[in-house]
């Protein structure tokens, strides 16, 4: 009777997983942060719902942040970003702390591994791309040891290709020419390379899903508006409730259908 129970509540928190997740791809970060933490209170260790939480808190702040240049203004003029910071730092926090525990009880542990190091790269994000603080570097450093430990024993873990190609990225395109060989090195179009390759497997819906919206991504810094937009039709068919890929299909001239 117990282990029907057991069974039956592992069921019931995959598919509050997978609502999540389409609530985050669909572009309600808030509903998908809000479901996550429901998701918590059941399961408080599990990973993947911390670092959905952590990417759907990051999304938020991104929206609320917008594009203005003077990036510390636009975080003191923001309402809600206080309470969206708090809540992002103490859950990223929460996460990497469960997952560096596993990872020191067991160095293997390549699903602990990749989640540290994309929870990592979700705080340097946020430090670097949204507030343009030059900081997180130790997080920088665990997120890249972290990846590579994890592709050196599978080369073939989709997500974690996808989070260390936004390491080459970021470091080919954020930092200055006299400092990216002291982070390691970066290489944009390498990166570029492996998202597309990622976004072509055959894999989890879900897992196709994040390399998909991150090869859009990139194709939207390069500038590549007739890939951005063979992508995002893509996305949208799957997504369609994205009002972000409405926006950007219908600035182009391009019906999600």
């Amino acid at each position: 009777m117990i282990a029907l129970v057991y069974v039956a509540l592992m069921a019931l928190d995959c598919r509050a997983l997978s609502d999540a997740q389409r609530l985050f791809y669909n572009g309600r970060y808030e509903a998908a942060a809000a479901v996550t933490l429901e998701l918590r209170a059941r399961q408080p260790l599990d990973l993947a719902a911390l670092e959905l939480r952590s990417s759907s808190l990051l999304f938020q702040l991104k929206a609320a942040l917008g594009d203005r240049h003077d990036k510390n203004a636009a975080f003191e003029s923001c309402l809600p970003c206080r309470g969206l910071m708090a809540a992002f730092l103490a859950d990223t926090t929460e996460g990497q702390k469960v997952a560096r525990a596993r990872v020191a009880a067991n160095p293997d542990d390549d699903r602990a591994r990749y989640f540290l190091g994309k929870l990592d790269l979700n705080y340097i994000w946020l430090q670097l791309g949204e507030l343009g603080h030059k900081t997180g570097w130790s997080e920088y450093w665990e997120a890249r040891k972290s990846l590579d430990a994890v592709l050196l024993r599978n080369p073939n873990h989709v997500r974690a290709r996808v989070a260390r190609a936004w390491i080459d990225y970021i470091v080919d395109t954020k930092m200055p020419r006299g400092t990216r060989w002291v982070l390691g090195g970066g290489n944009r179009k390498r990166a570029l390379a492996v998202v597309r390759e990622a976004a072509a497997e055959n894999t989890d819906f879900f897992v196709r899903a994040e390399a998909t919206f991150a090869l859009w991504d990139l194709q939207m810094r390069e500038r590549n508006v007739a890939g951005a937009v063979l992508t995002a039709r893509s996305l949208a068919r799957d997504f369609p409730d994205n009002r972000e890929l409405a926006a950007f299909l219908q600035r182009h001239g391009s019906p999600q259908s």
